[in-house]
């Protein structure tokens, strides 16, 4: 199975998601590739900056034949997260074009509501030559106590595409993990955990697979 998550809007967590549903997904026994495919290198710079071996493996490819390459590159994994630059690039359509799914992060803001539309046009481009292709929204760094997230899920019905009902909130320990910690090492039993559990069983769910 291979994931990416993109968004044309940076700041939406995309980076940190692709981290935490890696480490989820391999605490499950699977056997995990996270692709770093963002030039920014959010996810090269947290491998380099964590002292202990990871349950996943990181590798960076930030170019634009991603969807030739990674066959070869992946093919001893069970699954592969990619992570995806914030901005219309061709390493975004091959991205996009070598997923079985693709998750798309969205904030309570009106400019993420508006950044989606240039998303989903390229992954509905994507899935004319890839007619199997699925596609999901994240409702990603909810403000916990307030009715935001709800206008943003709202907005997204519009769209053609699934809104995932396990949303992830806006919480420190998520940027207390980008100098090389990981979720389960930091808050193992904490809040944070919960939601990224409850939105990997969700994406369980919606690819048809009975377990990762």
């Amino acid at each position: 199975m291979i994931i990416t998550l993109s968004s044309l809007k940076g700041g939406v967590g995309k980076s940190t998601l692709s981290l935490m549903l890696a480490e989820t997904i391999a605490q499950s026994g699977a056997k995990v590739l996270l692709v770093d495919a963002d030039s920014q290198g959010s996810v090269s710079d947290w491998a380099a900056a964590r002292e202990l071996d990871g349950p996943f493996a990181v590798v960076g490819m930030a170019h634009a034949n991603i969807h030739k390459q990674l066959p070869k590159v992946a093919a001893d994994y069970d699954h592969v997260i990619i992570d995806t630059p914030p901005r219309i690039a061709e390493v975004t359509r091959s991205a996009i074009l070598a997923a079985d799914v693709v998750l798309i992060p969205v904030s309570p803001s009106a400019f993420d509501n508006w950044a989606s539309d240039s998303t989903t046009a390229i992954i509905k481009e994507a899935q004319i030559f890839k007619d199997e292709l699925l596609a999901a929204f994240i409702v990603s760094k909810k403000i916990v106590g307030t009715t935001i997230a709800a206008n943003i899920v709202t907005a997204l019905q519009n769209y053609e595409i699934t809104v995932f009902q396990s949303p992830v909130s806006q919480r420190v320990v998520f940027a207390e993990c980008a100098s090389g910690h990981m979720l389960s090492e930091l808050e193992p039993k904490g809040s944070a955990v919960k939601e990224i559990r409850a939105l990997s069983n969700e994406l369980l769910k919606f690819v048809n697979l009975e377990k990762w």
